[in-house]
C-alpha cells in the first residue's frame, strides 16, 4: 500500500462522455448503492453538464476494492466509505479534506449533524467525510415480559439491568435466556467497553490500553451474562422467533432491526418489543458511533462536481428521499423532524442514543483490533480464558498490531 501511495499524488484520467459532461464516478455499498441510482436524475439535471456513473459494490468486498483501486491509481471521484475506515484512507493519503469546502458550504451546517457521528470523520483535526446515513446500537426487549418481572421500564444502570435480566431468567426458567449477544458481533463488547471513561488505545494511539480498569470492567460484566447463563452459548439462527417465544427477551442492535421486528417477530407478539437507550455503569451512556460518510478521492480531477454531489446528497430534502428508500437513519437532526421518524416510538430512542455516541478510535490498525477483541470476548465467552489475563493478552496483541504506527510516528517527530 505505501508502494501504491507514491502513485496516489498523481491526478486520476479525466473522464468525459460523448456530449461533452463530467462523467462522475461514485462507488456506493450494498443496498445504498442500489437505491442512490433514484436520486441521481434530480442531481444531473440540476447540473447539466455533470453525469454521474454508480458502480454498486457489496459490503463483503468494498474494502479491499478501496485498497486496491487506490494502489492501483484507479480510485472513483468520490465513494461510500465506511466510518471506521476514515483514518486508514487518510493515512494513505487517499482522500480529500473537506474543511474548507464545508466552511464555504450553503448547504452543510456541521451544528446540524449529531456531533460523535460528525467526529467520525475528523482525523488529526481535520474532516475528511461527510456522514451519509447513522447507525448505532440501542436495546431491543421484551417490555411484557420485563414487567411481569416486576420493572415498568427498561433500567437506567447496568446494576439495575443486571438485577432486571435476573428477575426474568427466574421467570423463563433454565432451559430458556434473557440476552442474546451473538460470538460473530462485536458490537455488544465494544459499546459496554466504550461507556467506559478511559480510552480503549493509549499515548495517542501507540498503545493498546485494555488492562485498564474500564476495559476490565466491561469485560468481566460481559463475562457475568454468560456465567450467569443470562446469554445462550449456542448460535441463535432466528433472532425473531426465538423473540417470539420469550428464548431471549434482549438485543443489542441497530435501526435496521425496526423494519425486521416489525415483519418477523409473531404478529401476535408484535405488541411485545420495544426500544430503548443502552444502559450504562451510572446511567444512560454512549453507544458507538456507525454508519456511512461521503468522501472525495485525494486524486480526482472532479473534485468540484463531486463535491456539488456531497452537497446533493446531504441536503434534507434529498435525505429524506434516501432514508424513505433505504430505512437508514439520517446524520442529521432537521430530518428528524418528519413525522414518519418522529412519531415512530421505536425510532425516537435512536434519536435520543444519537446524541450521545463515541468514535472508536481512529488508527488505520483499527480494523484488526478489533477482530482480535470479538476474538478474545468469545474466548472469555466460552471460559477459556479469565479477565483479567484476556486484558493483558489483548494488550499484548494490541501492541504488536500497533507496532509500525508506533515506528513511523517516532520517525515523524524525531524528523
Amino acid at each position: 500500500m505505501l508502494a501504491g501511495g507514491l502513485s496516489a499524488g498523481l491526478p486520476a484520467c479525466s473522464r468525459s462522455s460523448g456530449d461533452g459532461a463530467t462523467v462522475l464516478k461514485f462507488w456506493a455499498m450494498g443496498r445504498e448503492g442500489e437505491v442512490v441510482t433514484a436520486l441521481i436524475p434530480e442531481f444531473e439535471r440540476l447540473h447539466p453538464g455533470v453525469k454521474v456513473a454508480v458502480q454498486q459494490l457489496p459490503w463483503t468486498a468494498a474494502h479491499e476494492k478501496l485498497l486496491t483501486a487506490f494502489a492501483g491509481d484507479a480510485m472513483p471521484d468520490l465513494f461510500q466509505l465506511g466510518n471506521t475506515w476514515v483514518a486508514e484512507l487518510q493515512a494513505l493519503r487517499a482522500i480529500e479534506p473537506l474543511d474548507a469546502r464545508v466552511a464555504a458550504s450553503a448547504t452543510l451546517d456541521p451544528q446540524d449533524y449529531f456531533q460523535g457521528i460528525w467526529n467520525t470523520n475528523v482525523v488529526d483535526g481535520r474532516l475528511y467525510g461527510v456522514p451519509w446515513y447513522v447507525d448505532t446500537r440501542v436495546m431491543f426487549y421484551n417490555r411484557e415480559l420485563l414487567a411481569r418481572a416486576g420493572y415498568a421500564r427498561m433500567p437506567s444502570t447496568w446494576e439495575g439491568w443486571m438485577a432486571a435480566m435476573r428477575a426474568v431468567k427466574k421467570l423463563v426458567g433454565p432451559d430458556k435466556y434473557v440476552i442474546l449477544l451473538p460470538h460473530e458481533e462485536f458490537a455488544p463488547l465494544l459499546v459496554l467497553a466504550l461507556q467506559q471513561p478511559e480510552e480503549l488505545l493509549r499515548d495517542g494511539g501507540r498503545y493498546g490500553n485494555f488492562r485498564s480498569a474500564s476495559f476490565r470492567r466491561a469485560l468481566q460484566l460481559y463475562a457475568d451474562m454468560y456465567r450467569e447463563r443470562l446469554a445462550p452459548m449456542e448460535r441463535v439462527s432466528n433472532v425473531y422467533h426465538e423473540f417470539s417465544t420469550e428464548y431471549i427477551s434482549f438485543y443489542m442492535s441497530g435501526p435496521w432491526n425496526i423494519g425486521e421486528f416489525r415483519r418477523r417477530v409473531a404478529p401476535d407478539r408484535q405488541h411485545t418489543w420495544a426500544t430503548a437507550l443502552l444502559p450504562g455503569p451510572h446511567g444512560p451512556a454512549a453507544s458507538l458511533a456507525g454508519g456511512s460518510s461521503l468522501a472525495v478521492a485525494a486524486g480526482s480531477r472532479h473534485k468540484g462536481a463531486a463535491w456539488q454531489l456531497v452537497e446533493y446528497l446531504s441536503r434534507v430534502d434529498t435525505a429524506a428521499k434516501f432514508n424513505a428508500l433505504t430505512g437508514n437513519l439520517p446524520p442529521r437532526r432537521a430530518n428528524w423532524a418528519d413525522p414518519r421518524l418522529a412519531g415512530d416510538p421505536h425510532a425516537r430512542p435512536f434519536r435520543a442514543q444519537l446524541e450521545n455516541v463515541r468514535p472508536e478510535p481512529r488508527v488505520p490498525e483499527w480494523e484488526n483490533i478489533l477482530a482480535e477483541l470479538r476474538s478474545m470476548g468469545e474466548r472469555v465467552a466460552h471460559g477459556d480464558i479469565a479477565v483479567d489475563a484476556a486484558a493483558a493478552e489483548l494488550d499484548a496483541k494490541t501492541d504488536r498490531i500497533l507496532g509500525k504506527r508506533r515506528w513511523m510516528l517516532d520517525r515523524e517527530r524525531r524528523a
